[in-house]
């Protein structure tokens, strides 16, 4: 699973990166944690529209849901099983997107501590995790949008850490992606593979990241 990732770069560097005409303000992130707001990218509407960058909810809550308390549990899709479960296979097909990052966390078991790890590219660029996004309503009309990231099998270098990583669509594919007239999901599951270990690097920090209230740059200091 993914389950804490970082946002450092500014909001200028996200816009000229995915081709935005503007973003909301943020302050650099360094251990965003499921339930808190994340930057999302998506397309509304038909006609290949220009992708807007939003806040979105880190945990889906389908629009059916009773409880928005399931979103606590659906952080992380499954690319492999995405199409075909009841939470994830309607946003599959008309409400994906792309949620902006730069770094991510994982933990690997060594004796009786889990060690956490963070993950980056080799030249710190700003990527793109594949997600799916949906919007809730629930009483007296109150709104949520909220949001998972897909995951897959990990590559060489994640694989030593852990068994799933979060899926990166290399930018060539975010076109493909965002597109809200493409629905079919045969055009979209090959591209939630692995991203190839060559350009990544990893390596341990301490165990201060396992503590969502901490946000700081100590988070990502080598242990």
């Amino acid at each position: 699973m993914c389950g804490r990732f970082t946002l450092r770069a500014s909001p200028s560097v996200v816009a000229a990166q995915f081709g935005l005409f503007e973003t909301p303000a943020w302050a650099p992130r360094f251990n965003i944690a499921p339930t808190q707001p994340v930057i999302a990218i998506r397309c509304l509407g038909t006609g290949g529209g220009r992708p807007e960058a939003v806040w979105l909810r880190w945990g889906l809550v389908p629009h059916w849901a009773e409880d928005p308390g399931i979103g606590n549990r659906l952080i992380n899709a499954r690319s492999e099983t995405v199409a075909a479960k009841p939470a994830f296979r309607t946003a599959l097909r008309r409400r994906r997107c792309l949620v902006v990052a730069d770094g991510f966390y994982e933990w690997k078991k060594e004796g009786s501590v889990r060690q956490p790890y963070f993950i980056r590219f080799r030249d710190d660029r700003v990527f793109a995790f594949a997600a799916l996004w949906d919007a809730w309503e629930g009483p007296e009309h109150t709104a949520l949008e909220s949001c998972t990231l897909l995951t897959t099998q990990p590559n060489a270098l994640v694989g030593r850490i852990h068994d799933r990583m979060p899926v990166i669509l290399p930018p060539e594919h975010h076109a493909t992606w965002l597109d809200p007239a493409l629905e079919d999901p045969r055009r979209l599951l090959p591209l939630l593979g692995p991203h190839p270990a060559d350009e990544m690097e990893a390596y341990a920090v301490t165990r201060r990241v396992n503590n969502a209230q901490w946000d700081d740059p100590q988070c990502i200091q080598p242990a």
